[in-house]
Protein backbone atom coordinates (compact mmCIF):
# COMPACT_ATOMS: atom_id res chain seq x y z
CA UNK A 1 0.00 0.00 0.00
CA UNK A 2 1.13 3.50 -0.93
CA UNK A 3 2.10 5.78 2.36
CA UNK A 4 -0.28 8.45 0.94
CA UNK A 5 -3.12 6.03 0.67
CA UNK A 6 -2.73 5.35 4.00
CA UNK A 7 -2.03 8.41 5.38
CA UNK A 8 -5.30 9.77 3.47
CA UNK A 9 -7.64 6.83 5.05
CA UNK A 10 -6.37 8.21 8.80
CA UNK A 11 -7.32 12.03 7.65
CA UNK A 12 -10.90 10.08 6.80
CA UNK A 13 -10.80 8.47 10.02
CA UNK A 14 -9.48 11.58 11.64
CA UNK A 15 -12.30 13.76 10.00
CA UNK A 16 -15.22 10.96 10.79
CA UNK A 17 -13.89 10.42 14.49
CA UNK A 18 -13.99 14.00 15.46
CA UNK A 19 -16.19 17.01 15.96
CA UNK A 20 -14.28 19.59 14.66
CA UNK A 21 -16.10 22.55 12.57
CA UNK A 22 -14.64 22.96 9.50
CA UNK A 23 -11.81 20.36 9.41
CA UNK A 24 -11.26 18.67 6.78
CA UNK A 25 -8.57 16.25 5.59
CA UNK A 26 -6.95 18.77 3.58
CA UNK A 27 -6.36 20.63 6.52
CA UNK A 28 -4.31 17.77 7.96
CA UNK A 29 -0.90 18.10 6.22
CA UNK A 30 1.28 14.46 7.28
CA UNK A 31 3.94 15.59 9.44
CA UNK A 32 1.59 18.67 11.30
CA UNK A 33 0.93 17.70 15.27
CA UNK A 34 -2.48 16.64 15.70
CA UNK A 35 -2.69 18.27 19.12
CA UNK A 36 -1.99 21.57 20.78
CA UNK A 37 -1.13 24.30 17.83
CA UNK A 38 -1.18 22.17 15.01
CA UNK A 39 -4.45 20.89 14.09
CA UNK A 40 -5.94 21.31 17.21
CA UNK A 41 -7.10 18.11 18.69
CA UNK A 42 -7.48 17.38 22.38
CA UNK A 43 -7.70 14.13 24.36
CA UNK A 44 -10.80 13.36 23.66
CA UNK A 45 -10.24 13.20 20.07
CA UNK A 46 -7.18 10.94 20.59
CA UNK A 47 -9.35 8.46 22.68
CA UNK A 48 -12.23 8.77 19.92
CA UNK A 49 -9.37 8.59 16.60
CA UNK A 50 -7.60 5.29 18.46
CA UNK A 51 -11.01 3.79 19.00
CA UNK A 52 -11.45 4.04 15.06
CA UNK A 53 -8.51 3.16 14.39
CA UNK A 54 -8.38 0.29 16.47
CA UNK A 55 -11.78 -1.29 14.94
CA UNK A 56 -10.49 -0.28 11.10
CA UNK A 57 -7.01 -1.45 11.48
CA UNK A 58 -6.98 -4.14 14.48
CA UNK A 59 -4.10 -2.14 16.20
CA UNK A 60 -3.82 -1.46 19.99
CA UNK A 61 -2.55 0.92 21.65
CA UNK A 62 -1.23 0.66 24.93
CA UNK A 63 -3.42 2.70 27.89
CA UNK A 64 -1.77 5.22 29.86
CA UNK A 65 1.59 5.15 27.40
CA UNK A 66 4.16 7.90 26.70
CA UNK A 67 4.52 6.11 23.33
CA UNK A 68 0.85 6.98 22.31
CA UNK A 69 2.54 10.81 22.39
CA UNK A 70 4.76 9.54 19.38
CA UNK A 71 2.19 7.26 17.73
CA UNK A 72 -0.45 10.56 17.63
CA UNK A 73 2.21 13.42 17.14
CA UNK A 74 1.18 13.32 13.35
CA UNK A 75 -0.85 11.35 10.06
CA UNK A 76 2.92 10.12 9.30
CA UNK A 77 3.47 8.76 12.55
CA UNK A 78 0.51 6.78 12.65
CA UNK A 79 0.73 5.73 9.81
CA UNK A 80 4.08 3.96 10.84
CA UNK A 81 2.89 2.19 13.74
CA UNK A 82 -0.20 1.17 12.29
CA UNK A 83 1.36 -0.18 9.45
CA UNK A 84 4.07 -1.23 11.45
CA UNK A 85 1.34 -3.20 14.03
CA UNK A 86 -1.29 -4.50 11.11
CA UNK A 87 1.44 -5.91 8.84
CA UNK A 88 0.96 -3.46 6.34
CA UNK A 89 4.30 -3.15 4.30
CA UNK A 90 4.47 0.25 2.83
CA UNK A 91 5.66 2.07 -0.45
CA UNK A 92 6.66 5.64 -0.80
Amino acid sequence: MKRTELENQIRETIISSVEADGLTAADIPSDAPLFGEGVGLDSIDALEIGAALRKRYNVKFKANSDENREHFRSVASLASFIAANAGIELED
